[in-house]
């Protein structure tokens, strides 16, 4: 009976315990209701079948509980109740993965007009690189990172010189358009998680894996490592602003291009005259006023 009845405030514990727990998602700041949504139908789902499950034990406990001068009858089949269970399982476990099947078609597959934005994680720290006014990002190799060129941005790529560095900083993004982020770790494991986006992304040394996301709210979030990347994890934090349009455009303005941190190891300062360091900046000045533009 004493067993019978704990197992019974289990279910209820645990049922109480969600209502009533102060802990919740954080409001959501993009497109990604869907992954809310799938997390809430297999919670019901997991928690009715824990709660039916209990309570059968708990009934079994208490009904065929040892009583002097009863004896148990053995029936080793019963074909009725093993044809319910199959195919309540079979419900089950597809309510449980088409839901998920469904979101993860809409999470791997990117929207065309989507803007592509570079992330770099490095122990502890986390560097963007987004395209210039050609559109497009400069290619890059792990065994070109050094300490003038901490992305690693390949400086043969033409494509590569307008890109805009942001090191150790702040990421800009405009709210209400997709944005697909490229994810690089050049060290160890990492993961880029903004809680109030939902999704994110595991950044493994040697590959390229992405995500995708709208934002939908302007305002301020914070970034996480989602992956135990050394002793310092704790410490790898960064920021993403979601901007108005015109608050993301000036921001784009004020960002320095791969030429312009690049120029005074390309070209040396000195033998540089300072006409032509002024024109060549004036020109890289005007290619981010055409970014903004676009």
């Amino acid at each position: 009976m004493a067993v019978a009845l704990v197992l019974v405030l289990i279910v209820v514990g645990s049922v109480l315990f969600h209502l009533l727990s102060p802990w919740w998602w954080t409001p959501i700041a993009s497109n990604w209701s869907y992954i809310d949504s799938t997390i809430i139908i297999t919670f019901w789902i997991t928690g009715v079948v824990f709660a039916a499950v209990v309570l059968f034990m708990a009934y079994c406990v208490f009904r065929f509980r040892h009583r002097e001068g009863n004896q148990a009858a053995y029936e080793p089949e019963n074909k009725r109740l093993e044809s319910w269970l199959t195919i309540v399982t079979a419900v089950g476990v597809t309510a449980l993965l088409v839901p998920g099947l469904f979101v993860w078609s809409r999470f791997v597959n990117v929207p065309s007009d989507a803007t592509e934005v570079e992330v770099v994680g490095q122990q502890w720290q986390w560097s963007f690189r987004l395209p210039g006014k050609d559109g497009k990002l400069g290619t890059s190799d792990t065994r070109d990172v050094t300490a003038d060129n901490p992305l690693g941005v390949i400086a043969k790529d033409p494509n590569g010189q307008d890109d805009v560095v942001v090191e150790a900083a702040d990421l800009h993004l405009p709210v209400g358009k997709p944005v697909k982020m490229l994810l690089r770790s050049i060290d160890v494991l990492h993961d880029f998680y903004v809680p109030e986006f939902r999704a994110k992304m595991d950044m493994i040394p040697g590959s390229v894996t992405y995500f995708w996301f709208t934002p939908t709210k302007t305002g301020t979030f914070q970034v996480l490592c989602a992956e135990l990347c050394g002793q310092g994890h704790p410490m790898m934090h960064g920021v993403v602003m979601v901007d108005t349009q015109q608050d993301y455009v000036a921001w784009l303005g004020q960002q320095q291009t791969f030429a312009q941190l690049s120029a005074p190891q390309q070209t040396g300062s000195a033998d540089q005259a300072p006409g032509k360091t002024m024109a060549s900046g004036l020109k890289i000045a005007a290619g981010l006023e055409t970014v903004g533009s676009r």
